[in-house]
């Protein structure tokens, strides 16, 4: 077996009961995209893929101790990464790709591969897949406040009274903002239609619930 499917697995393992949307069908679909954008951006491939199915490693733990999941995804994919015996050129630089992909840290991307992790990742934070992962975290969010006290300092719109104030504010603060923070071409023509997804759902849950903003 590869270091590709070796990867996969073991994360498919360390993810299999995360309750936000930080699951492995996140984790594919960033991959997917990071596959889409290479082939109009380049990069190295075998880098790129391993960052994104590595990328978001560290969230069990940042679920249990807070903290920063890229931090400690990093450190996580190096003991794994070496462990299978990769090459530590290419360690270093999937470490580096996934310290930096955060939207919210907003650390800047130093090269091509982490460049398109970042899009990737907030590409995945668009259209209607974006609209359901967005509702679904606010969920796990809120549960896991209530049973084990964990709360996200950098999500504090899912902890709102009025679900719908936090939904709203969720929106202003990350996928309208994400147009300004891609780095590629190629991602910013995806990012213009899955908006446009969007604005068309704002649209209707503002008539629906009378809440115009």
């Amino acid at each position: 077996m590869d270091i590709i499917e070796t990867t996969r697995n073991f994360v498919s393992e360390v993810l299999a009961d995360e309750p936000s949307t930080h699951d492995m069908s996140h984790i594919e679909r960033v991959e997917n995209t990071c596959v889409k954008i290479h082939e109009k951006e380049g990069g190295n491939i075998q880098t790129l893929r391993l960052a994104a199915l590595l990328h978001d490693i560290g969230i069990v733990k940042e679920h249990q101790e807070g903290g920063n999941h890229a931090e400690y995804g990093a450190e996580i994919a190096r003991e794994f990464l070496s462990s299978e015996g990769a090459d530590s050129n290419v360690i270093n630089h999937v470490t580096s790709c996934i310290r930096t992909h955060r939207f919210s840290r907003g650390m800047k991307a130093e090269t091509i591969e982490a460049c398109i992790l970042q899009d990737a990742d907030r590409l995945d934070a668009l259209g209607a897949v974006g609209i359901f992962r967005s509702l679904v975290s606010m969920g796990a969010l809120r549960a896991l406040k209530q049973t084990i006290g964990t709360v996200k300092e950098t999500s504090m719109n899912a902890y709102t009274e009025d679900p719908f104030d936090g939904f709203y504010d969720y929106m202003q603060r990350k996928p309208f903002k994400i147009m300004d923070r891609l780095n590629t071409e190629t991602a910013k023509v995806i990012a213009e239609q899955r908006l446009r997804i969007m604005h068309l759902y704002l649209e209707e849950l503002e008539k629906e619930t009378g809440q115009e903003r």
